[in-house]
Protein backbone atom coordinates (compact mmCIF):
# COMPACT_ATOMS: atom_id res chain seq x y z
CA UNK A 1 0.00 0.00 0.00
CA UNK A 2 1.45 3.65 -1.04
CA UNK A 3 1.02 6.05 1.65
CA UNK A 4 -0.30 9.40 0.35
CA UNK A 5 2.32 11.95 1.24
CA UNK A 6 1.44 15.43 2.66
CA UNK A 7 1.02 18.69 0.70
CA UNK A 8 4.40 20.82 1.01
CA UNK A 9 3.46 24.50 1.31
CA UNK A 10 6.70 26.85 0.07
CA UNK A 11 7.00 29.87 1.27
CA UNK A 12 9.44 32.44 -0.45
CA UNK A 13 11.72 35.30 0.85
CA UNK A 14 12.34 39.11 0.49
CA UNK A 15 12.10 40.49 -2.81
CA UNK A 16 10.83 36.85 -4.10
CA UNK A 17 7.69 35.41 -5.67
CA UNK A 18 5.95 32.00 -5.32
CA UNK A 19 8.25 31.52 -8.71
CA UNK A 20 11.38 31.32 -7.14
CA UNK A 21 10.22 27.48 -6.70
CA UNK A 22 10.00 26.83 -10.34
CA UNK A 23 13.00 24.51 -10.22
CA UNK A 24 11.74 22.52 -6.21
CA UNK A 25 8.07 22.44 -7.06
CA UNK A 26 8.68 20.08 -10.41
CA UNK A 27 11.03 18.24 -8.42
CA UNK A 28 9.34 17.12 -5.38
CA UNK A 29 5.77 17.25 -7.60
CA UNK A 30 7.12 15.11 -10.09
CA UNK A 31 7.89 12.51 -7.09
CA UNK A 32 4.24 12.80 -5.85
CA UNK A 33 4.08 15.72 -3.54
CA UNK A 34 1.16 18.05 -3.57
CA UNK A 35 2.67 21.41 -3.80
CA UNK A 36 1.01 24.95 -2.60
CA UNK A 37 2.73 28.15 -2.88
CA UNK A 38 1.39 31.83 -2.20
CA UNK A 39 2.91 35.39 -2.62
CA UNK A 40 3.47 37.16 0.11
CA UNK A 41 2.62 41.18 -0.46
CA UNK A 42 4.74 43.27 0.32
CA UNK A 43 7.76 41.35 -0.15
CA UNK A 44 10.52 43.95 0.85
CA UNK A 45 10.30 44.48 3.96
CA UNK A 46 7.62 47.17 4.37
CA UNK A 47 6.05 45.51 6.77
CA UNK A 48 6.69 42.87 10.29
CA UNK A 49 7.14 39.05 9.38
CA UNK A 50 4.77 38.66 11.68
CA UNK A 51 2.41 40.20 9.42
CA UNK A 52 3.42 38.37 6.52
CA UNK A 53 2.84 35.23 8.69
CA UNK A 54 -0.75 36.43 9.39
CA UNK A 55 -1.08 35.55 5.21
CA UNK A 56 0.34 31.86 5.62
CA UNK A 57 -2.19 31.32 8.38
CA UNK A 58 -4.76 32.58 6.50
CA UNK A 59 -3.90 30.65 3.36
CA UNK A 60 -3.79 27.42 5.35
CA UNK A 61 -7.21 28.14 6.36
CA UNK A 62 -8.58 28.46 2.92
CA UNK A 63 -6.29 25.46 0.99
CA UNK A 64 -5.12 22.97 3.85
CA UNK A 65 -7.72 22.16 6.28
CA UNK A 66 -8.34 18.95 5.71
CA UNK A 67 -4.62 17.07 6.64
CA UNK A 68 -1.26 17.53 8.33
CA UNK A 69 0.77 19.63 5.80
CA UNK A 70 4.65 19.99 5.45
CA UNK A 71 5.98 23.70 5.74
CA UNK A 72 9.11 24.68 3.87
CA UNK A 73 10.64 28.39 4.07
CA UNK A 74 13.65 29.62 2.09
CA UNK A 75 15.28 32.52 3.54
CA UNK A 76 12.95 35.20 5.06
CA UNK A 77 10.10 32.97 4.47
CA UNK A 78 11.82 30.43 6.87
CA UNK A 79 11.28 33.22 9.82
CA UNK A 80 8.03 33.48 7.95
CA UNK A 81 7.15 30.50 8.53
CA UNK A 82 8.30 30.10 12.26
CA UNK A 83 6.16 32.84 13.70
CA UNK A 84 3.16 31.17 12.18
CA UNK A 85 3.91 28.23 13.54
CA UNK A 86 5.37 29.38 17.09
CA UNK A 87 2.61 32.51 17.41
CA UNK A 88 -0.03 31.41 15.44
CA UNK A 89 -1.29 27.61 15.91
CA UNK A 90 1.10 26.70 13.23
CA UNK A 91 2.30 23.81 14.93
CA UNK A 92 -1.31 21.93 15.73
CA UNK A 93 -1.13 21.05 11.63
CA UNK A 94 2.10 21.12 10.42
CA UNK A 95 4.21 17.70 10.72
CA UNK A 96 7.54 18.34 8.87
CA UNK A 97 9.00 22.15 8.45
CA UNK A 98 12.30 22.65 6.57
CA UNK A 99 14.36 25.98 6.49
CA UNK A 100 16.82 26.25 3.69
CA UNK A 101 19.29 29.52 4.36
CA UNK A 102 17.07 31.12 6.98
CA UNK A 103 18.85 33.89 9.28
CA UNK A 104 17.35 31.87 12.34
CA UNK A 105 20.39 34.10 14.32
CA UNK A 106 19.76 37.03 11.90
CA UNK A 107 22.17 38.39 9.30
CA UNK A 108 24.25 41.42 8.89
CA UNK A 109 22.85 42.03 5.35
CA UNK A 110 19.58 43.36 7.57
CA UNK A 111 21.26 46.63 8.50
CA UNK A 112 21.38 47.48 4.63
CA UNK A 113 17.36 48.53 4.43
CA UNK A 114 15.71 50.47 7.42
CA UNK A 115 12.62 48.83 6.50
CA UNK A 116 10.24 47.34 9.54
CA UNK A 117 10.62 43.10 7.96
CA UNK A 118 14.58 43.88 7.50
CA UNK A 119 15.21 45.13 10.78
CA UNK A 120 13.08 41.92 12.03
CA UNK A 121 16.14 39.99 11.02
CA UNK A 122 19.01 41.78 12.74
CA UNK A 123 20.78 39.84 14.56
CA UNK A 124 19.80 40.01 18.39
CA UNK A 125 16.69 42.02 17.13
CA UNK A 126 13.69 41.71 19.47
CA UNK A 127 11.86 39.80 17.29
CA UNK A 128 14.38 37.25 16.65
CA UNK A 129 15.35 37.10 20.41
CA UNK A 130 11.36 36.43 21.00
CA UNK A 131 11.16 33.49 18.57
CA UNK A 132 14.37 31.75 19.67
CA UNK A 133 13.26 32.17 23.52
CA UNK A 134 10.55 29.73 22.80
CA UNK A 135 12.63 28.10 19.72
CA UNK A 136 12.07 24.28 22.13
CA UNK A 137 8.36 24.49 20.43
CA UNK A 138 9.64 23.28 17.12
CA UNK A 139 10.46 19.57 18.34
CA UNK A 140 7.04 19.65 18.24
CA UNK A 141 7.26 19.26 14.48
CA UNK A 142 10.08 17.23 12.38
CA UNK A 143 12.45 20.42 11.83
CA UNK A 144 15.36 20.22 9.22
CA UNK A 145 17.37 23.29 8.74
CA UNK A 146 19.58 23.12 5.54
CA UNK A 147 22.04 25.77 5.07
CA UNK A 148 25.15 26.57 2.63
CA UNK A 149 28.59 27.70 4.00
CA UNK A 150 28.93 29.86 1.05
CA UNK A 151 25.89 32.08 1.81
CA UNK A 152 26.97 35.85 1.01
CA UNK A 153 23.25 37.12 2.18
CA UNK A 154 22.55 35.01 5.17
CA UNK A 155 26.03 36.59 7.20
CA UNK A 156 27.26 34.93 8.75
CA UNK A 157 26.25 31.59 7.03
CA UNK A 158 25.67 29.22 10.49
CA UNK A 159 23.03 31.68 11.39
CA UNK A 160 20.85 29.19 10.12
CA UNK A 161 21.52 26.78 12.97
CA UNK A 162 19.59 26.17 15.70
CA UNK A 163 19.45 23.85 19.20
CA UNK A 164 16.68 21.70 18.09
CA UNK A 165 16.09 19.45 14.97
CA UNK A 166 18.55 18.44 11.90
CA UNK A 167 20.98 20.44 10.33
CA UNK A 168 22.08 19.47 6.90
CA UNK A 169 24.82 22.01 5.20
CA UNK A 170 24.60 22.34 1.62
CA UNK A 171 27.46 23.45 -0.41
CA UNK A 172 25.34 25.29 -2.86
CA UNK A 173 28.01 28.25 -4.27
CA UNK A 174 24.98 30.81 -3.54
CA UNK A 175 22.28 31.81 -1.45
CA UNK A 176 19.39 31.58 -4.38
CA UNK A 177 21.19 28.04 -5.40
CA UNK A 178 19.98 26.33 -2.34
CA UNK A 179 16.13 26.69 -4.20
CA UNK A 180 17.87 24.74 -7.60
CA UNK A 181 21.53 22.46 -6.19
CA UNK A 182 20.42 19.01 -6.57
CA UNK A 183 21.91 18.16 -3.64
CA UNK A 184 19.85 20.72 -1.99
CA UNK A 185 16.33 19.12 -3.83
CA UNK A 186 17.58 16.08 -2.48
CA UNK A 187 18.13 16.73 1.02
CA UNK A 188 14.91 18.40 0.75
CA UNK A 189 13.07 15.21 -0.56
CA UNK A 190 14.64 13.21 2.02
CA UNK A 191 13.78 15.73 5.18
CA UNK A 192 9.93 15.45 3.82
CA UNK A 193 10.28 11.67 3.73
CA UNK A 194 11.49 11.11 7.44
CA UNK A 195 9.09 9.45 9.48
CA UNK A 196 8.70 9.92 13.04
Amino acid sequence: MTVSKNPVLLIHGIGDTHRVFQTMATYLGDRGWPIHTLDLVPNLGEVGLDQLALQVRDYVAMHLTEQPFDLLGFSMGGIVSRYYLQRLGGLQQVQRFITLSSPHNGTITAYARNRPGVKQMRPGSDFLQGLNSTVHELAQVQFTSLWTPYDLMILPAYSSRLPVGQMGQIPALAHPLMLRDRRSLAAVATALSMTS
